[in-house]
Order: C-alpha cells, then structure tokens, then sequence
C-alpha cells in the first residue's frame, strides 16, 4: 500500500505548523485531517527532520509514569561515554519488561552520547524519547539506529 507524499505547498503548511509550535503528533493529526495523509509518528519525525523545522518542545512520550524515573537513570551512564571502546557507535539494547503500552521497548545510546527510550506500540508505531528534552540525533546515528533496531528485532523473532 503506498503512502502519498506531501506536495511543496502541504510541506510548506507543515512548516508552518512547526513554527507555531506543533508537536510531532499535531503535525500527524493535521497531515490525517487536512490532507488526508496518514504517515506514522515516526515518519513525520522524518520529514519534520527533512524540512530543518525546529519543533518548540520535546516529542510527547507515551503516558507512563515509569518514564519519569527512566528518564532520570541515563545520566548515570554519561561519564562512562568517552572511555568505552565502542564510544562513537550507535548502541541499542532491548528491555526485558516492554514499557506500559509498548509491544517492544529499549534504550538507546547516540553517537555523542545522548540516550533515548525508544519503543513500538501495540498498534506497530515506533518511538523515541530523548532523555534530554527537545534532542534530535543525527540523520546518519538514525539510519544506524534503524538498522540495529531491525537486527535486534529479528533477534527476537518479530
């Protein structure tokens, strides 16, 4: 089934929308009832990234009230970064207990050092939450993070 791309002037609105301080999942919602577009969460991540538009505030998480304490925990994990070997390397691990909501959950560590929870929800929609509001990774540690995530997922049989 084929997705229909936004036009110049639907990619210029979104912009727009951004700009007045849309969230990711506005931009989604106003995509589905404005245009009749329906791309996933993390394909209006992809193209919000693709246009340059800043978003005004951080991606909104899945309601779970684990998620403020797991959010707290990686700033454990930032002084070690620099002196791991594998320092640079996108790293992704998997939870045992997928988080509320989630079919499939994990963490993930960027090139520079930031971590994110990421998960897919019951429906088959990913997504990430930097631990550092408003963090948006690279392009390139993205398309890394994309190909660990499918290893990882064939890993576990999905």
């Amino acid at each position: 089934m084929g997705m229909s791309k936004p036009t110049p002037e639907q990619l210029q609105q979104v912009s727009r929308w951004v700009a007045e301080g849309a969230t990711l999942s506005d931009v989604q919602r106003r995509l589905m009832s404005d245009f009749g577009i329906t791309l996933t969460y993390m394909d209006v991540r992809f193209l919000v990234d693709d246009l340059g538009a800043v978003l005004q505030d951080k991606p909104e998480p899945v309601p779970d009230p684990a998620a403020a304490a797991a959010v707290a925990e990686p700033a454990a994990e930032t002084p070690e970064v620099p002196t791991t070997p594998a320092a640079g390397a996108v790293k992704v691990s998997t939870d045992t207990l997928a988080r509320p909501g989630a079919m499939i959950s994990g963490k993930v560590t960027f090139t520079d050092g930031q971590v994110a929870d990421w998960y897919v929800d019951n429906e088959g929609r990913p997504g990430l939450v930097p631990a550092t509001p408003g963090y948006r990774p690279t392009a390139e540690d993205i398309q890394q993070f994309q190909v660990l995530l499918d290893a990882e997922f064939r890993k576990l049989g999905y």
